[in-house]
């Protein structure tokens, strides 16, 4: 069993998005830490990039600023190099292929055991195209996460079944953000993954709320959140990080109340 699946292991998981560089990386440290500290049970860290096609405009806007603010693939690296020395639980990237196809996959993927980065997701990666990748990402034990969304239909079991770390099931079509209500059925496709795959699976896109996050762990075996968070680091800034841990806390509060 990966270290991702692990972090499954003590009930219904609480997956933070967390975009590196916004407003600074120093600011992103205290972030992660705080996340940690408050219940977060995998951290995922976004790599800027300049069209992220899967991020609605909270995202969007926080990867404008990181990548205006100077942030690098390479001093990301350097960050959780950092991170390291206290934050032991789970950390996945989630990025876009270009990204590391210009970075280089074998130097990208050889850095991510080196930093200790567990998985990557890679949003604009077909299923059927994961290859490209997926032999250097084996080759240094870095899990790439899958993602099932509500049009996957009879692609959800040939996905299941290959499936490494953790699947991140898509909660609605569209692009990242906050919706007032999620209306696809989890729980069949949940059903679908289950029965062709002992990889624990979460849902993320649109959950913001606490009785949201509770609803879709409580189909599922957890819940993730992006824009929610960015929104409070654009808010609060350099002094987001206590603000992002009651917000990470009542989070994992309310997934662990499923059940």
């Amino acid at each position: 069993m990966s270290k991702i699946a692990k972090s499954f292991e003590n009930g219904k998981a609480f997956i933070p998005f967390i975009t590196c560089g916004d407003p600074d990386l120093e600011t992103t440290a205290k972030v992660v830490r705080a996340a940690a500290e408050n219940g977060a049970d995998l951290i995922e860290l976004g790599i800027p990039f300049s069209d992220p096609t899967a991020e609605g405009p909270v995202i969007q806007g926080a990867n404008i600023r990181a990548l205006a603010g100077g942030v690098t693939t390479d001093k990301i690296f350097d960050l959780v190099h950092e991170l390291r020395r206290d934050v032991k639980i789970p950390i996945v990237f989630m990025t876009y292929s270009n990204v590391v196809f210009s970075y280089g996959a074998e130097r990208f993927m050889s850095k991510c055991k080196e930093t200790e980065i567990d998985g990557i997701i890679l949003p604009d990666l077909p299923f059927e195209e994961k290859e490209e990748f997926s032999d250097t990402a084996r080759k240094y034990g870095i899990d790439i996460i899958s993602l099932i969304a509500p049009t996957s239909e009879n692609r959800i079991s040939m996905i299941a079944k290959e499936a490494e770390g953790f699947i991140y099931i898509v909660s609605s079509l569209g692009v990242t953000g906050l919706r007032n209500e999620i209306t696809t059925n989890i729980g069949d496709i949940v059903r679908v993954i289950h029965e062709n795959s002992k990889v624990p699976c979460a849902v993320g896109f649109g959950i913001s709320k606490p009785e949201q996050a509770k609803k879709m762990a409580s189909v599922s075996d957890g819940a993730i959140v992006g824009s929610a968070i960015i929104k409070i680091i654009e808010k609060y800034g350099r002094d987001a990080a206590p603000y992002v841990g009651e917000y990470v806390k009542s989070m994992k509060e309310a997934v662990l109340s499923a059940g």
